[in-house]
């Protein structure tokens, strides 16, 4: 093999190593995020547990997800003003501006189409928690028996944060970029293309001496 049909061997497996997705068993549930700012945090607490203030935002995903530090935050741009700025302040009660995403249809249980993101301004009593503001908002809602929160606003209709074997995801570096390679693929690709520079220069060197 002639050292220019090497590289072009070697830059052509870094490419298809570096842009194959990751394949892993997922889980499909609802993921619970609370937002400071213009940054999602996944929530530390349940929704059951976790009591909001008045003009704070929180958001749910639905969606396949290996753990937490791969779960998909919700889409779209939120803020309390948008959400809940037509709602006037009210004593002994708070207003929590919810953020509903139902996911992709790459996402979705067999047989079942997402609903549309939408967004919901709840207003309930001052010690309420989470899951009673998303109460008021989106039902039905569907528990299983360890009270996991399985469904908002009936979806999925069955379910419940069952595993997903042969789950295809890109991986994190590649989805940093909107539909386009990852910026290590051009730097491993650059890398390639220096050390089989480097080869030919010291081969034409060799010859020379």
């Amino acid at each position: 093999m002639t050292r220019r049909a090497l590289l072009l061997s070697l830059l052509a497996g870094l490419l298809l190593a570096t842009a194959s997705p990751a394949h892993a068993a997922g889980y499909r549930y609802w993921s619970f995020w609370d937002r400071t700012g213009s940054t999602w945090t996944y929530a530390t607490e349940g929704p059951s547990t976790a009591v909001p203030s008045d003009g704070d935002v929180q958001g749910f995903r639905f969606a396949v997800s290996e753990d937490s530090a791969d779960a998909d935050t919700p889409r779209g741009t939120a803020s309390f003003t948008a959400i809940c700025g037509d709602t006037a302040a009210r004593d002994g009660r708070k207003r929590v501006a919810l953020v509903l995403d139902f996911g992709t249809a790459s996402d979705a249980p067999s047989g079942e189409t997402p609903p549309a993101r939408r967004t919901a301004c709840a207003v309930v009593p001052r010690d309420a928690t989470t899951a009673e503001a998303l109460a008021t908002a989106a039902k039905p809602l569907r528990y299983n028996t360890n009270a996991l929160l399985c469904a908002i606003a009936g979806y999925p209709e069955t379910g419940c944060g069952e595993q997903v074997t042969g789950a295809t995801k890109p991986a994190p570096a590649e989805r940093e970029q909107d539909g386009g390679p990852s910026v290590g693929l051009w730097v491993g690709a650059a890398g390639v293309v220096a050390l089989g520079a480097a080869a030919v220069w010291q081969a034409r060197r060799r010859r020379h001496a």
